[in-house]
């Protein structure tokens, strides 16, 4: 293992941006800065390091320690050298003989209330205020601990995974403001005056009950061991570390890897990281111990039938057997009779190999990816429209936005790190429009302005999309010059006329929306004229019938308003998993190659052959939708599934579990016995992120290193075990990195041209397309032109879903997430973040829980067409009268039993958002049908999973 030490300087205060430079001298030294830097950063800059405690470089300056006083020519006293900007010819002091004492006597007060237990306490060696005393010279303490004092408060250690001892608390604030101006929740506060002075998470209330979301944020920024990770406290301090990416959510955060051999001790975020700046969220901060999990598969496992126990056996010997069983299905039904599902979750190398196997190995084009459900028709419609299957933007762009429209997404809950970016613009001044059946918690932004809700109804975003665009286009708000210019004008002509017919007026449509009319026209204006317009959606907009429409329509408004191609603007997906967008970059669709080239061109086919050495399919595959068809069909008879719970995550579930069963032969390469894995014949155990090199592509097309830091629990990383079954077939696979993997693509791959890691060793990270004309990649796209020449706007049919409630059936559901778990929750359910979620539940509106005499907290009947399933209820007014939600983090919560298989017309993505139902108040126990099936299923998988671990180990 390759170990990797990046030590980070801390210049106090933030970094400014400025075309006028100031020179000023410190210490003699001449140095130059920007206008508004502070003399505390300009210090640093020349490596002159001013004593500090309240300051920090990711926060705005409090200057309430005074440590950091400074001598300035000219002025009297001894200014905060954090809150004193440069000027031309100034000459600080920042050592002299006053200086040093007045540091000493004001370090001194601190320590006079401090516990003197350095060697015991868990912050010992990396401690800011035991720095500090080591760096003013402090050799005693006159105060003694006789007067009043804090040294019995009280610890509060109901988080889980941190405590906070105030009585090391020394109030300097660093909490509190990273709390505010970095996460943005401002769950911290100072309680009190003076003496009485101290950090609260509110009125009697505890961390784990206060509106706290456990980012780390105030544990990352506290100088002292007040805040403190259980983890240091109980296993010690690390000794080195190892940058690598998050493989949590789309937004791709850069981590430090803390480690004590090769024992995780903390995760912390890198200041490096472009995706996040050193901020993190509950999950990648806390939630990595599943990857040590005792329910981890370690062993490879293979069976004849579902029905019989599990036997532990050698890599070799389930490789073998893997294979050998995959050519019997195809000798006996062909050889389109199998194929295999990628994972988001596994790294792009590990992606590529998985369909390049399925293509090359097993020789047709099926092979699909769980972004099938959740982001297909992203890449569709912006290829459509834009030219290039990808958001437009980075992350940093949300910072010159000046109107943010969020549509069918959760920022907050499921990207938490660009929604708390999002919402210190939001209290810079942008103005929000959220387009959402349920409230979210962006609406509620702290200290921002008020935001405009449209609580659509489930179903009416392409009906929204229009409305807004009549508005745009009948009141002359378009930009004439950008569609002139950049738009294909026959096409924008019709599109034009199309949306100006009077039934996409908002008044027409109000009544189909479900929002006032008077809302949608301002919304629009407001989008319209706030000179940077940026949209953000999610899969409130995708997982619909029309999905692949309302991305086209979202991409119409961005042309038609002139907001693509510069900071603050574009149209901007908000990828869900940690690598949606890289298995879509991979290949990963049946009817693509990497890099979306389409796998019935001869010449861009011919070119994979030649590297591959083998003859190609040039007819497109099966979707995943269709496997499950044909294998119920008898048509489709074997599967490799890497990395990824069909079971639980597609919709119908009762569909799913039937094409399962179907299978004669179905493969699972996972961490845990996922719902999938349940009906596998073959087990090839997965391996963490933590336990493998490769790289990410996260939502804004960031290409980040995934760096191993402990050695695989089963022994093979996830590319070495798809290598050796690819072996083992016949086809020759045979790289020693994954490094020899990405040369590979970046040799396929127009748009990963210019991609190796040395290149990401050099730059950090890139966004792609990283090619000739973009060596070092490009953050913002289509500045100039788009790839397809000019932008195409394209016709936007409202055709309403074919779900519709009914007097059986009265209610809509919507799905969704909530911050403290993850997808399917096999990661998450296994830390304890359960303290915060540990079941899924239904939220109803009081008025429809009255109606039905339900009471919070009850267990309920969800019931649709498809099928029905037991939660508990929960009464909010986040939601509206007529629609419910829930997540789908827990298994046996079953909710893909009650979605139905209706799907995107040009994707086949799942319309997971609309589905009619029933809610009725049920019985204490009461369990549906298929959770009780589900509960027997699962014990008797677990007792055949025991069986193959006691057999294994005699």
């Amino acid at each position: 293992m390759v170990e990797h030490f990046y030590p980070e300087k801390d210049y106090g205060t933030p970094a400014r941006l400025s075309e006028n430079l100031i020179t000023l001298n410190i210490d003699g030294v001449e140095i130059t800065v920007p206008e508004g830097t502070s003399v505390m950063h300009a210090a640093a800059r020349a490596d002159i390091n001013i004593p500090k405690l309240c300051a920090t470089d990711n926060m705005e300056a409090f200057g309430s320690c005074r440590l950091c006083t400074v001598e300035i020519e000219g002025r009297r006293g001894y200014p905060a050298s954090c809150t004193t900007p440069v000027e031309p010819g100034m000459v600080v002091r920042s050592q002299t003989r006053a200086l040093a004492k007045l540091r000493r006597n004001v370090m001194e007060l601190y320590i006079s209330d401090h516990p003197l237990d350095c060697l015991t306490c868990p912050a010992n060696g990396d401690c800011e205020l035991q720095d500090m005393a080591g760096a003013v010279g402090l050799r005693e303490v006159r105060y003694g601990f006789d007067g009043e004092n804090h040294l019995d408060a009280v610890k509060d250690e109901s988080n889980p995974y941190f405590s906070f001892d105030p009585s090391k608390c020394i109030a300097c604030s660093r909490c509190v403001r990273a709390c505010g101006e970095v996460q943005g929740t401002f769950a911290l506060t100072i309680e009190g005056r003076g003496f009485d002075s101290k950090v609260s998470a509110g009125k009697n209330t505890s961390f784990v009950e206060s509106d706290c979301v456990s980012c780390g944020a105030c544990v990352q920024a506290c100088p002292t061991s007040t805040l403190m990770e259980k983890s240091v406290i109980d296993q010690g301090q690390p000794e080195h570390s190892v940058i690598t990416t998050c493989a949590y959510c789309g937004v791709g955060c850069s981590f430090k890897a803390e480690m004590k051999g090769d024992k995780v001790i903390r995760m912390t975020p890198w200041k490096g990281g472009s995706a996040n700046h050193g901020h993190s969220c509950v999950k990648g901060r806390f939630a990595f111990g599943y990857a040590t999990h005792k329910d981890r598969l370690t062993k490879p496992m293979i069976r004849a039938s579902i029905d019989e126990p599990w036997n532990e056996v050698s890599w070799e010997e389930a490789i073998d057997f893997a294979a050998r069983r995959l050519r019997e299905v195809q000798e006996k039904h062909g050889r389109k009779s199998v194929g295999g599902i990628t994972s988001s979750r596994c790294t792009n190398e590990e992606t590529y190999l998985v369909q390049k196997l399925i293509r090359a190995a097993l020789g047709n084009n099926n092979t699909d990816t769980c972004a099938r459900v959740c982001h297909s028709p992203t890449g569709y419609g912006l290829k459509m429209t834009l030219g290039e299957s990808a958001g437009t933007q980075d992350f940093d762009s949300v910072m010159e936005a000046d109107c943010i429209m969020v549509i069918g997404a959760n920022p907050t809950d499921a990207h938490p790190v660009f929604g708390s970016m999002m919402r210190k613009r939001l209290r810079e001044g942008a103005s929000l429009i959220v387009a959402d059946p349920r409230e979210i918690d962006l609406l509620d932004t702290p200290h921002a302005g008020e935001g405009i809700h449209l609580p659509i109804r489930p179903g009416t975003n392409v009906a929204l999309i229009n409305a807004l665009a009549h508005v745009i286009v009948t009141e002359g708000l378009e930009d004439e010059a950008f569609v002139t210019e950049r738009c294909d004008p026959e096409e924008y002509r019709a599109w034009r006329a199309f949306v100006a017919e009077p039934r996409h007026t908002p008044e027409l449509m109000a009544d189909v929306i479900g929002v006032p009319a008077e809302t949608i026209r301002r919304a629009a204006r407001q989008y319209a004229t706030a000179g940077n317009g940026a949209i953000y959606y999610g899969l409130g907009v995708t997982e619909h019938s029309q999905g692949s429409t309302m991305v086209m329509g979202i991409a119409n408004l961005a042309m038609a308003t002139g907001n693509i191609g510069r900071p603050g603007v574009g149209v901007n997906p908000l990828r869900g998993q940690n690598n949606v967008q890289g298995s879509c970059d991979m290949g990963s669709f049946p009817h693509e190659l990497p890099g979306y080239q389409p796998v019935n061109n001869d010449q861009i086919r011919h070119r994979f052959e030649a590297t591959w050495g083998v003859s190609l399919d040039a007819e497109p595959g099966l979707r995943i939708p269709h496997m499950f068809d044909a294998a119920i069909a008898g048509e489709f008879k074997a599967m490799y599934v890497q990395g990824e719970d069909i079971a639980q995550s597609d919709p119908n579930t009762h569909h799913v579990e039937a094409a399962l069963r179907s299978l004669e032969l179905l493969i699972v390469q996972d961490l845990f016995l996922n719902e999938t894995a349940k009906f596998a014949h073959v087990i090839l155990p997965g391996s963490t992120f933590l336990e493998k090199n490769g790289t990410f592509t996260n939502a804004e097309r960031r290409i980040n290193r995934v760096r191993k830091v402990m050695p695989p629990l089963a022994g093979k990383e996830d590319w070495e075990v798809t290598m050796a079954l690819a072996n083992a077939l016949g086809y020759s696979m045979h790289y020693q990195h994954p490094s020899e993997i990405m040369d590979e693509i970046a040799g396929l791959t127009p748009s990963f041209a210019h991609v190796s890691y040395d290149k990401l060793e050099e730059l950090g990270s890139i966004q792609w397309p990283c090619n000739d004309e973009h060596p070092d990649g490009m953050p913002i796209m289509h500045g100039d032109s788009f790839p397809i020449g000019l932008g195409r706007m394209v016709v936007t049919e409202f055709i309403p879903t074919t779900e519709k409630v009914s007097e059986s059936y009265p209610l809509l559901l919507t799905t969704g997430r909530i911050l403290s778990q993850y997808n399917v929750g096999a990661q998450t359910r296994r830390t304890d973040n359960n303290v915060w979620h540990s079941e899924d539940v239904l939220e109803i509106h009081p008025h429809d829980a009255e109606l039905r005499q339900i009471a919070d907290g009850q267990p309920v009947t969800i019931a649709s067409r498809t099928g029905n399933t037991v939660l508990k209820a929960r009464l909010s007014k986040r939601m509206q009268p007529g629609v419910v939600y829930t997540t789908f983090h827990f298994p046996h919560s079953g909710a893909n039993v009650i979605t139905t298989d209706n799907s995107d017309w040009a994707t086949n993505c799942p319309e997971y958002k609309v589905t009619a139902v029933q809610v009725l108040g049920t019985n204490a126990n009461a369990l549906s049908d298929w959770q009780q099936k589900f509960y027997a299923f699962t014990r008797e998988q677990l007792d055949y999973l025991e069986t193959g671990h006691q057999e294994g180990n005699r």
